[in-house]
C-alpha cells in the first residue's frame, strides 16, 4: 500500500509499524504533527507532556519497562531534555527507544537554528537522519533494532523540509514486538560513580561496534555516476545537491549520520578529484572528514545558516542565478505578524504599552508579538519558562543599584506555565522577589496549533482530563497576591497592573479568556458564554478619524484615507471590545450576532 505521506506523517506510521506501544511529546514546530499522528494509533499510548524534559523521562521509563517508546520535539526542546538524555545513553534501553528532535534551519518560527547532530555526539548516542518521508518511516523503524542491538537511545534528526513536506511512502503491516520482561538490575539502571564507569566503558565498546553498522548499513549507500566531483550529503541536502547536479556528480548519502561511515568515505574519495560536503548548518561531517585527511570542500563555499536550497548551491558554487519573477515593491503593502482579530492578548499587552515604568521579559509564545508595533511593550525574551526567572534576576539587579524606576513585569501562556514557568516562580517566591507576573490563560496551547495541556480539560485523544487549576498552582507556589480576570476589560486590566504594581512582594494576575481560534468546549460556553457572539460598528458621525481605535492592533479595523473615518471587518471582528473601549467619542458599539 502507498499512500501520499509528510515526513511528520511517515515517522508516526513507521512507529506504528514498528511496535511501538508508548508515545510522549511536547509540542513545538515543526514537529508537533508527529505525537499528533502517532495519536490516531489505537496500538499506541500516546500524551502530551507538560515540557520535553518530562516526555523524555516518560520515554526512557516505558523503555526501562519493556515497551518501545518514542518522544519527539522540536531542536530547542532538546535543550530542555538535555539532562536525562546525557544519562539516558549512559542506561541503555531494555525495550528499544527512539528521540526524535525536529530542527529549524531558517528559523521559520524557532529563535535560533541551533544543529542538534551536536547532542549525538556529546550526548555519545548514535544517529538518523532521513531525507524525504520514505526514509524516515524506514529509518525509523531500523532505529529501534539499533536501539535494541546496541543498547542505546536512538537520536533521530529531521528538519523542517523533510518534517513538512510530502513524498510517496510505502506502507506495510504492524509488526508487533515482544515485550520486553523487566529485571531489577541497579548496575544498569542506577547511576551511581561507581556503576556509571561501567556504563561509560560499555558504551564506548557499543561505539566501536556501531562503527561497523555505520559503514555497511544500506541507509549509508554510494550513487557512481563515473564523475570526478564527488559529493558527500546528509538529509535534505543531499537532495538538494542532486536537483542541481543530477548526474553531472557521484554521491556517497549518508543516513546514518553518528558515528560516520568513514571507511566507506575514504573509499569514495578514492578518485575524486572534488569532493563537497552537503550539510545543513554547522559543518560537523566536513570537520571529521578533513580531521580524516580527506581534502573536501563544504563551509568555506556553503552558507553556515539558513537552508541550503537549490538556489543558494547554484549561487555558492556554480555562480549561477536562477532568474524568478520579480515581484513590484509598490504593489506590496508590508504586513507585519500581529495578533488575530480577538486575541484575549490585545488588552493585556495595550495597556502595559501604555506604561513607561516596566521593565517587560516576555516568553516564548503568540505574546510575543507583544513586542511589535503599536505595542512596544516587551523589553527581552529568552525561551520557555525564561520570563519569571530572567525577569526575577532583572528585578535583583534593579533592587542591588538603587534603581527603583522600573519595576519587572514577566508574562507568560498557560501552556508555558505548565512547561517551565512553576519552578521558576517557586524561584520568585523563595527568594522574596518583588516582580509581578502576568499569566495569559487562552485555555489552549495556542502557538503550536491548539494542542491540550494540564490546564484544558483534555488529554492528546480528547478524552476529558483532570484540570489543574493554575490558580491553586499559583497559591501551592507560595504567592499570596494574586487575581485573575477577563484582558478584555482595560479598566480591570489597568487597575490589575496597577494593583500587582503596588503590591510588596511576588504577585500574580491570571488573564482568562479563550484563544479566538479554539473550539470551545462545553466548559468553555458554560464559563465564558458571551465568547465570539458579538461584533462592533462604527458610528461613522461620531468618528473624528483621531485613530486612536488603530492603536489596539486589531487587523479587524480599517481606515478610511479619504474620509478620514474607521471601519470595522464584520466578517473578521469577533467584538471583544476593546477598540469601544479605546475611543475617545464612543463611535465603536458592540452588537450581538
Amino acid at each position: 500500500m502507498k499512500k501520499l505521506l509528510t515526513g511528520n506523517e511517515a515517522i508516526a506510521r513507521g512507529a506504528w509499524e514498528a511496535g511501538v506501544k508508548y508515545a510522549t511529546a511536547y509540542p513545538g514546530t515543526p514537529s508537533t504533527e508527529i505525537l499528533e499522528n502517532v495519536a490516531t494509533y489505537d496500538e499506541i499510548v500516546s500524551e502530551w507532556a507538560p515540557n520535553e524534559k518530562v516526555a523524555l523521562e516518560a520515554a526512557a521509563g516505558a523503555c526501562i519497562g519493556g515497551v518501545r517508546s518514542l518522544c519527539s520535539m522540536k531542536h530547542v526542546g532538546l535543550n530542555v531534555a538535555a539532562d536525562p538524555l546525557f544519562t539516558f545513553a549512559c542506561l541503555g534501553v531494555n525495550a528499544g527507544a527512539v528521540v526524535v528532535t525536529a530542527d529549524e534551519p531558517g528559523m521559520f518560527s524557532s529563535q535560533n537554528e541551533q544543529d542538534n547532530r551536536n547532542y549525538a555526539r556529546h550526548a555519545k548516542v548514535c544517529m538518523f537522519e532521513p531525507s524525504d518521508s520514505q526514509e524516515a518511516k524506514d529509518m525509523i523503524k531500523e532505529a529501534y533494532t539499533v536501539s535494541e542491538e546496541y543498547d542505546m537511545p536512538v537520536l533521530f534528526r529531521m528538519t523542517t523540509r523533510v518534517c513538512h513536506s510530502k513524498s510517496i511512502v510505502e506502507c506495510q503491516d504492524r509488526k508487533e514486538v515482544a515485550d520486553k520482561p523487566y529485571e531489577k538490575d541497579i548496575k544498569k539502571y542506577c547511576p551511581l560513580p561507581a556503576f556509571a564507569k561501567g556504563m561509560q566503558v560499555k558504551l564506548a565498546n557499543n561505539f566501536k561496534q556501531l562503527e561497523t553498522y555505520s559503514n555497511t548499513t544500506p541507509f549509508n549507500y554510494i550513487e557512481d555516476n563515473k564523475s570526478e566531483i564527488g559529493i558527500i550529503g546528509s538529509g535534505v541536502a543531499f537532495r538538494y545537491a542532486k536537483e542541481v547536479y543530477g548526474d553531472k556528480a557521484s554521491y556517497l548519502k549518508i543516513g546514518f549520520t553518528y558515528p560516520l561511515p568513514m571507511v566507506k568515505i575514504a573509499e569514495f574519495a578514492k578518485n575524486k578529484k572534488t569532493i563537497y560536503v552537503f550539510e545543513e548548518n554547522d559543518p560537523i561531517m566536513e570537520k571529521e572528514i578533513k580531521a580524516a585527511g580527506i581534502a573536501c570542500i563544504g563551509k568555506e563555499k556553503l552558507p553556515t545558516m539558513g537552508e541550503l536550497t537549490p538556489d543558494r548551491i547554484r549561487k555558492a558554487l556554480l555562480n549561477e542565478e536562477v532568474s524568478t519573477i520579480q515581484p513590484n515593491p509598490e504593489m506590496i503593502l508590508p504586513r507585519p505578524p500581529a495578533f488575530c482579530a480577538g486575541c484575549p492578548h490585545r488588552g493585556a499587552f495595550y495597556e502595559l504599552g501604555r506604561r513607561k515604568d516596566l521593565m517587560i521579559f516576555s516568553d516564548i509564545g503568540c505574546y510575543s508579538l507583544g513586542l511589535m508595533p503599536p505595542y512596544n511593550a516587551t523589553d527581552a525574551m529568552i525561551c520557555m519558562g525564561a520570563s519569571i526567572s530572567g525577569g526575577h534576576g532583572v528585578q535583583k539587579a534593579f533592587d542591588i543599584k538603587g534603581d527603583y524606576s522600573k519595576k519587572v513585569v514577566s508574562i507568560l501562556g498557560d501552556s508555558t506555565f505548565f512547561h517551565s514557568g512553576i519552578t521558576s516562580l517557586m524561584n520568585v517566591v523563595y527568594n522574596k522577589s518583588n516582580t509581578l507576573t502576568i499569566i495569559l490563560d487562552n485555555r489552549i496551547t495556542g502557538m503550536t496549533g491548539h494542542q491540550q495541556n494540564p490546564g484544558t480539560g483534555f488529554d492528546l485523544k480528547g478524552e476529558e482530563a483532570p484540570i489543574i487549576d493554575i490558580e491553586a498552582m499559583v497559591k501551592a507556589c507560595g504567592v499570596k497576591e494574586l487575581i485573575s480576570i477577563d484582558p478584555n476589560n482595560l479598566e480591570m486590566m489597568n487597575d490589575a497592573i496597577e494593583w500587582g504594581l503596588n503590591v510588596e512582594g511576588p504577585a500574580v494576575i491570571i488573564t482568562r479568556w479563550p484563544c479566538v481560534l479554539k473550539k470551545l468546549s462545553n466548559l468553555d460556553k458554560d464559563e465564558f458564554p458571551s465568547a465570539f457572539k458579538n461584533f462592533c460598528t462604527v458610528d461613522v458621525e461620531k468618528c473624528v478619524g483621531c485613530k486612536k481605535c488603530l492603536k489596539s492592533g486589531c487587523p479587524a479595523l480599517a481606515f478610511d484615507t479619504v474620509n478620514k473615518k474607521s471601519g470595522i471587518l464584520k466578517e473578521t471582528c469577533v467584538g471583544c471590545g476593546v477598540c469601544a473601549q479605546i475611543c475617545p467619542k464612543q463611535a465603536i458599539e458592540v452588537e450581538a450576532r
